[in-house]
């Protein structure tokens, strides 16, 4: 089985998290940080990593309002994910409901003593092993 990539969008940094060889454990790669608004760059990464990682599926956050409504944040997710498809078809990119994974992972790190400039540094890259460990979990 092919590796997994699981990515958090934000208009300046791309949380992104593998999965293991056997697809059942995420793990942080890294925040990557980009001028805001330039998606072109992140995507160029995402490309990067699927080609050196040999990634055939990408779990991508969605998130929605509480409320379930698709906001602004979420149509940037639906944008890039059509990005992503239009430079690589034979990936295939899913959308999950990241409602909470950031407050969630805030609060496990506050928890673990993690200081508020180390949170910041990588608060997106375990936001993304929040999302793809989550869909992995479905998976098993």
């Amino acid at each position: 089985m092919n590796k997994i990539m699981g990515l958090d969008l934000g208009s300046k940094t791309l949380g992104i998290a593998l999965s293991d060889s056997l697809g059942l454990i995420a793990h942080g790669l890294e925040t990557f940080r980009f001028n805001e608004n330039n998606y072109q760059k992140a995507l160029k990464r995402v490309i990067e990593i699927c080609n050196l990682e040999n990634i055939e599926t990408i779990v991508l956050g969605l998130p929605k309002h509480m409320n379930g409504d698709i906001g602004e944040r979420a149509e940037l997710s639906i944008q890039f994910k059509q990005m992503i498809e239009n430079k690589m078809p034979k990936v295939e990119v899913i959308l999950v409901d990241e409602r909470l994974t950031t407050k969630v992972m805030t609060q496990q790190l506050i928890f673990a003593d993690v200081s508020r400039k180390k949170r910041k540094q990588v608060i997106d890259k375990m936001a993304a092993v929040a999302i793809l460990q989550g869909y992995l979990d479905t998976k098993h």
